[in-house]
């Protein structure tokens, strides 16, 4: 049961209101207008709110920002004469969860009061799952509560109180580097060095002097003795990145390195002992590279004593509202920019959209509209999504092709996904939509009836 609070200046249309909430099992206050609407949002905390736009003395979009400062996770779905008018799009801009047109179908207006509740109780979720993420500080930057996620922070637990190596998989831009950091922040060798390394990053030449450091004089331009990056991880962790770039020559060194615990420097003849755990990631598939021989088996089973697997963002959909919400916080503070909320329809199209580049592209994508955007709420307008990459196309992949797809529904799916990105581009307009689309008026009212946009 939610609290919520109705505000129509129409008597006719409170009752009708209040009656078909209560029958859905809902507390219900009406309010003629939004001034005394705000009086009793100060003394009562409302789960959501239903208003008209238009009223005397105070309107729908002054009771909404009014709303907003005083109990900013109340929902709130107004009412407009048209969905495609101006106050419609700015009621969205304030922070309106949704709007419906005044002739609205009963069934579309529960369907629409549900979501809201459930968003608002998503969100309240989110908060306090990323607040004990933060609060305990266990694993970094890394953000999910998805089931994949959950198998990783089990994973991260698991080994970062052992000695074991590990190795992290998954595609790049999915956190690698991140999980590497929360083993060693979780792990006796917490306060020690974490030294990162790019193995594709750094010339084959001068790969070896990084690793392992050379002696004066043994190549030109070495006025000096230098550590490596293996002295200098000594007691800590060293993370190889993108270890499947490693050269054929520098593998034996680095096997060397792991069995021993000793190396030498370029150009020395004395064994440098170290105690250094090794973590390494890679978005290759190693195995694959053993079997064509461009890598070491033996380095293979050294480094992948562990594995962990980073899933792809397409893969754990349910992460992206919280990811989200972090990077809304994160950039709006660094920009010193209110801190900005996103709205329903942009956050539809982040849902829909495949993510080629993971987690670090959701990053970019937010860092750019936060930066760029000039209101309070993101909107589509504030994004710049790779063309082609909608994830209506991504159920070609090996594993559904293998248990075949049923053809009409993804079509449909396929179909209410245009539909909706119309009516968003539309702002809500059913002629503008069938514009778009170029179709009927009544071919789309047939079609959104049918697919029950």
């Amino acid at each position: 049961m939610a609290s919520i609070l109705v505000v129509d200046d129409d008597q006719g249309m409170r009752e009708f209101l209040e009656i078909m909430l209560i029958q859905e099992g809902h507390s219900v206050k009406c309010a003629c207008d939004g001034k005394q609407a705000l009086g009793l949002c100060n003394k009562h905390k409302f789960d959501l709110a239903i208003t008209d736009l238009k009223m005397p003395k105070v309107d729908g979009i002054d009771f909404l920002k009014g709303v907003k400062e005083i109990s900013p996770e109340t929902m709130v779905i107004v009412i407009t004469a048209y969905a495609s008018g101006g106050t419609a799009v700015t009621a969205m801009k304030e922070g309106a969860y949704d709007y419906i047109e005044k002739n609205f179908d009963i069934e579309d207006l529960k369907k629409i009061v549900q979501n809201a509740l459930d968003k608002r109780g998503s969100k309240e979720d989110d908060a306090k799952f990323l607040k004990s993420v933060q609060d305990a500080d266990r694993f970094g930057n890394i953000i999910g509560k998805s089931r994949e996620m959950l198998k990783v922070y089990s994973l991260i637990n698991k080994v970062a109180e052992t000695i074991v190596n590990v190795l992290i998989l998954g595609e790049s831009g999915t956190g690698k580097e991140l999980v590497a950091r929360a083993i060693h922040e979780n792990s006796p060798r917490k306060g020690k060095p974490f030294v990162t390394i790019n193995c594709g990053g750094i010339p084959e030449n001068l790969l070896e002097s990084e690793l392992f450091g050379y002696m004066k004089g043994s190549f030109t331009g070495a006025y000096s003795d230098k550590p490596g990056l293996f002295e200098i991880a000594n007691g800590g962790t060293i993370f190889l990145d993108e270890i499947g770039e490693l050269p054929t020559i520098l593998q034996v060194k680095l096997l060397r390195a792991i069995q021993e615990k000793t190396f030498r420097r370029v150009g020395g003849s004395d064994d440098v002992k170290v105690d250094v755990r090794i973590i390494a990631a890679t978005n290759q598939d190693l195995a694959k590279k053993v079997k064509d021989a461009s890598f070491r088996e033996d380095l293979f089973y050294r480094l992948n004593v562990v594995a962990i697997e980073m899933p792809p963002l397409r893969k754990r959909k349910e992460d992206i509202p919280l990811l989200t919400d972090f990077f809304l916080r994160k950039y709006s503070e660094k920009f010193g920019k209110e801190t900005k909320t996103i709205s329903t329809y942009s956050m539809e199209l982040l849902m829909d959209y495949a993510f080629p580049g993971n987690v670090r592209e959701l990053e970019n994508i937010i860092e750019k509209s936060v930066a760029l955007g000039m209101s309070n709420i993101v909107l589509p307008e504030n994004f710049s999504l790779s063309q082609g990459e909608y994830d209506c196309y991504s159920f070609f992949d090996g594993a559904l092709i293998e248990g075949g797809i049923n053809l009409n529904k993804e079509m449909d799916k396929f179909e209410k996904n245009l539909i909706e990105k119309a009516l968003g581009l539309s702002q809500g307009s059913k002629s503008g939509a069938a514009k778009i689309l170029n179709v009927s008026l009544d071919s789309l009212r047939y079609r959104i009836e049918k697919l029950g946009v």
